[in-house]
This record gives structure tokens, C-alpha cells and sequence, in this order.
């Protein structure tokens, strides 16, 4: 079951605190909560003590500092699991490039949770003119709440994977928030393959006139996860650019994934260049895919904005063509599903990476090495 739900009528200004007590406990009826299976988020909603802290091996750019005394930055949570996680968190990971100093290999964060519930915050700061790769690995054994928090520089070029893959059992709850400059260049790409409830919600603003977001992300559920992808672009300087590009492939019955993609034009932010798409592919009749993107212009002067979402089924002429050369059906389809992430995955600058998540994919797909020569004859098949 597929569903296209009508959009809402403004995108008003979004409560931020540091307040618990400032978020009343969602019920499933708030627009924000709507989607998500509300009984296996519900631990999220009160404060645990017993609740431990994501960790991280220390190293050149990744230090861990004891919460009361990180320099944080003025961000602040947009829902209550976060805010209370904020509040939660004894500590906090802070990945720093300097200005001008350009990192050749990614920056790999490897989050473990030392309990069964925990909480994290991860803070992101590159300096400016700096170039930098940084991988988040979450830990998928875990139950975790959290954020994570990005400054760009003004000129630096920053590219973000987070990467969630592993037993269909655990929640997770993120927000990530980046923070452009001037001129500056942001990807952040979201891979969500594991965990039983998912939800996700990137945002971007920009602190000054000339700022690039690119935000990416591929998932894939098998049923019943649930996976939620709620992104927020706010325009409100002039002469930046965002795009963003989702695409997700769904099996199994109870799966379902949720896309919202909501785009703000502040009256200030004239010269603006915006593009959202997000394209679900429904592997059999069990799945269900919400997509809801919305755009609110407060200006007419923009070089371009506007979205797409689509939703379908396997493409037969696709399969066909593939069985004609003798490909089984079954292995058919898994080739037409990783070819569909191809174009998303490409846009990331670590090549290992992108050959790191095209093989889980694969391997969620139930693919063999044996079909190593047929995967790269597919490589850019966009169905």
C-alpha cells in the first residue's frame, strides 16, 4: 500500500529547547508524530537514568569530553527523545578539522553503546576552507536516542555518512542538524538498512549568502521496520542551493518507510537554487511508502525550486530484458534493486564507502561474490 498525503498549509517556526519540560509527550496525533508506531518509541519520551552514553575510540580528530564541559554549539533539540537525550548524555564526541587543513582518508566514527538504552550527542566542527570525509557508524545492537550537530566554515567542503545496518531489532532516534557558511559545501548522505523503528531527521541552515547542502540518503526495509526520513531545508540566506535525494526500496509485509521533505524560502533568501526527489521502490504487495514533500516560498525571486516523489513497482520491461539473457527472476530483481541505490551512492566521495554500502546492500539482498561481474555490468541502471 502506497499513500501520497496532501501536504500542510504552512511550515511554521519549529520549537527548539533544551527543555524538556517544553515538549509535551507526543500522543501519535501530532502532525510529527503521525507515522511512527508510538509503543516502541515510548522509552524514549521520560528521562532513564540507568540509560548509558554512546562512546568512541578517540583518535587525531575525535576527542570525548565530559558533557558539562563541552563547548556546544547554540543548536538545540526540536523534539522531546532529544531533548531529553541532550539533557542524558555524560559525555560528549567532537570530531574538529582545523581551518585549512585537508583530511585525505574519512574520519571513521565507530558509536558503541555501553547499555542497552543509550544516549548520544556528536559534535561536528571543520573549519574554514577545510576538506573533510566523516562516517558515523552507529551501533545497532543498541537502543539510541540522540544528535548530531555540524558547523561548516565558511569555503570547506564536508561530506557525512551515517550508516545504520544491523539487526532488525533496536530504535533509533536522531536528530542531525547542519549549520553552512559562507560558501560552503555540505553532503550528508543517510544509510538506514537495519534496526526495527528508524527515525531520522536531518536539517539544514546557512549562516551566510553562497552555502551548498546536498542531502542523500537509501534505505531498505524488509518487513515489519519502520523507517522515517523527515528532512527540513531553511532557506533564509541569499544565494545558496540545497538538493535533496532520497530513494528507498521496501519488502515484506508490516514494512514501512515515511519521507517528508520540507523546504522553507525565507523572504531574505532571494537567488535561491532548490531541488527535493524522493523515489520508493515496492519489491512485492506487502509494503507501504509515505512520501509528503512540501515547499514554502515566502519570495518569488529564486533561480529554481520545486520537488518530485514517486512511488512503483518493479519495471517488468526491466526484468524481462535481464531474463532474456539469462538471468533468474530472483537474481533479476536483486540487481534491478541495487542498481536503483547506484545513482545515489555515486554522489559520495569515499569510493570505499560507496563499495562498502552497494555490498550491504547486496548482502540484505541476498546476493553472492559469484555475481560480481553481472553487479558491474548494472552499475548506473536507474530503473
Amino acid at each position: 500500500m502506497t499513500t501520497l498525503t496532501a501536504p500542510p498549509l504552512d511550515l511554521a517556526p519549529r520549537l527548539a529547547s533544551a527543555n524538556i519540560e517544553d515538549f509535551d509527550v507526543p500522543t501519535g496525533r501530532e502532525e510529527e508524530w503521525r507515522f511512527v508506531p508510538m509503543v516502541d518509541v515510548a522509552a524514549f519520551m521520560h528521562p532513564d537514568a540507568d540509560a548509558g552514553t554512546l562512546m568512541a575510540e578517540p583518535g587525531p580528530h575525535v576527542t570525548i569530553v565530559d558533557a558539562a564541559a563541552a563547548d556546544r554549539t547554540g543548536w538545540m533539540p526540536t523534539d522531546r527523545p532529544s531533548a531529553i537525550a541532550r539533557a542524558g548524555v555524560a559525555s560528549v564526541i567532537q570530531v574538529r578539522v582545523g581551518a585549512d587543513e585537508s583530511v585525505p582518508e574519512p574520519i571513521v566514527v565507530r558509536l558503541t553503546g555501553p547499555t542497552a538504552r543509550s544516549y548520544g550527542h556528536i559534535d561536528v566542527r571543520v573549519g574554514a576552507h577545510a576538506r573533510a570525509t566523516v562516517v558515523l557508524v552507529h551501533d545497532a545492537g543498541v537502543d539510541a536516542s540522540g544528535s548530531i550537530v555540524v558547523e561548516v566554515g565558511a569555503g570547506a567542503d564536508l561530506t557525512m555518512l551515517s550508516v545504520i545496518d544491523g539487526p532488525p531489532e533496536n530504535v533509533h532516534l536522531w536528530q542531525w542538524h547542519a549549520d553552512i557558511g559562507r560558501d560552503a559545501r555540505f553532503t550528508g548522505a543517510v544509510i538506514t538498512i537495519g534496526g526495527r523503528v528508524v527515525r531520522i531527521m536531518p536539517s539544514v541552515s546557512y549562516s551566510a549568502p553562497g552555502g551548498t547542502a546536498e542531502l542523500l540518503g537509501a534505505f531498505l526495509a524488509d518487513g515489519p521496520q519502520f523507517l522515517e526520513h523527515r528532512i527540513f531545508v531553511e532557506h533564509d540566506q541569499p544565494h545558496c542551493s540545497s538538493r535533496v535525494v532520497y530513494k528507498g526500496a521496501l519488502s515484506g509485509h508490516g514494512a514501512h518507510t515515511v519521507w517528508i521533505g520540507d523546504v522553507l524560502v525565507r523572504r531574505e533568501a532571494i537567488g535561491i537554487d532548490t531541488y527535493e526527489l524522493n523515489r520508493n521502490l515496492l519489491l512485492d504487495d506487502g509494503p507501504r511508502a509515505d512520501s509528503v514533500p512540501n515547499l514554502e516560498l515566502e519570495t518569488g525571486d529564486v533561480v529554481s525550486a520545486g520537488h518530485a516523489s514517486a512511488t512503483g513497482r518493479f519495471d517488468d520491461e526491466q526484468l524481462f530484458y535481464l531474463q532474456s539473457r539469462g538471468i533468474p527472476e530472483q537474481l533479476a530483481r536483486q540487481l534491478v534493486v541495487r542498481g536503483f541505490f547506484v545513482d545515489v551512492l555515486a554522489r559520495i566521495g569515499s569510493e570505499y564507502w560507496r563499495h562498502e554500502i552497494l555490498e550491504r546492500i547486496s548482502s540484505r539482498l541476498g546476493m553472492s561474490d559469484d555475481h560480481a561481474d553481472l553487479l558491474r555490468d548494472l552499475e548506473g541502471t536507474d530503473p
